[in-house]
């Protein structure tokens, strides 16, 4: 399994007329690759925002393999 970082963003226009990119959350996942990730990611955010769908608070969102090691277990 491989750590994935999922970044939700939305799409918002400020005050100043300009479009702005707004982190709505960022989630640290293991997966076996970043499809899985994504999906895994997607079902976090709605229980978290307690949502139906991850679209209604972000617009997109992107997938990165994490650059911090897997923590190593210690043998029982």
């Amino acid at each position: 399994m491989a750590r994935y970082m999922v970044t939700f963003f939305k799409d918002i226009l400020g005050d100043n007329g300009h479009h702005a990119e707004v982190c709505q959350h960022l989630l640290e996942v293991e997966a076996a690759n970043s499809g899985d990730a994504t999906e895994l990611a997607k079902r976090k955010f709605c229980e978290i925002e307690r949502l139906s769908d991850w679209s209604l608070h972000a617009d997109r969102l992107r997938v990165s393999e994490s650059e911090r090691p897997l923590e190593q277990q210690a043998p029982h």
